[in-house]
């Protein structure tokens, strides 16, 4: 539980750097970073909320009322990052150890890759791939061992999991290989062609 309320805390300071941002709207937009599977109550981000605002990570203020709104519909509260928000979220982003890569971090770290320094965002990819490769040779030991005693949904499933694996492995590495390439480019100096006698 407490590893789920720091991915929510990473989320909400990185949306917030953004712009500041009402429940509703921050709620919509973290199911939307946690995909399928993981919506967020607000019994999971209000609580949420109250803590970085007990921690001054954030602030909230009242959006004032416009004429004609009805007086019985109470004010909405906008959330915004603080300073000390603002160096939370560049500590939590700048670590490279195992919580960076796992499954319930990763795919948040990820989303604000563009925060980051390109020789972190290497290092958790490649944390990550190492740590899906060990589940992949985990797996595929499981496999071939009870492959004669499960029966064919089970071991459906099981071939399922092998390919939803392989295909991150491979997403990885494609993305690993992209930032390396563009790290050599960067590096590499620029050579200005020697002038030609006409040209000079």
């Amino acid at each position: 539980m407490a590893r789920r309320a720091e991915t929510i805390e990473l989320a909400v300071l990185g949306l917030l750097h953004e712009g500041p941002m009402h429940g509703y709207e921050l709620r919509k937009r973290l199911n939307l970073m946690l995909g399928w599977g993981r919506v967020l109550s607000y019994g999971s981000l209000y609580p949420a909320l109250k803590k970085m605002l007990r921690g001054a990570l954030i602030e909230e203020s009242l959006s004032t009322r416009t004429p004609g709104t009805p007086v019985s519909k109470r004010p909405r509260i906008t959330y915004q990052v603080t300073e000390a928000g603002t160096r939370e979220f560049e500590r939590l982003m700048s670590e490279v150890g195992p919580t960076a890569w796992e499954d319930d971090n990763f795919d948040i770290r990820f989303a604000f890759f563009s925060s980051t320094d390109m020789e972190i965002r290497l290092r958790v990819l490649e944390g990550r791939r190492t740590r899906l490769q060990e589940r992949l040779d985990r797996i595929q030991r499981e496999l071939a061992m009870t492959q004669q005693e499960v029966d064919r949904y089970a071991g459906e499933l099981q071939r399922h999991g092998v390919d939803r694996v392989e295909r991150e492995v491979m997403w990885l590495s494609d993305l690993i290989n992209a930032e390396r390439n563009s790290a050599s480019t960067a590096a590499s100096p620029s050579i200005s062609p020697t002038p030609t006698p006409e040209q000079a």
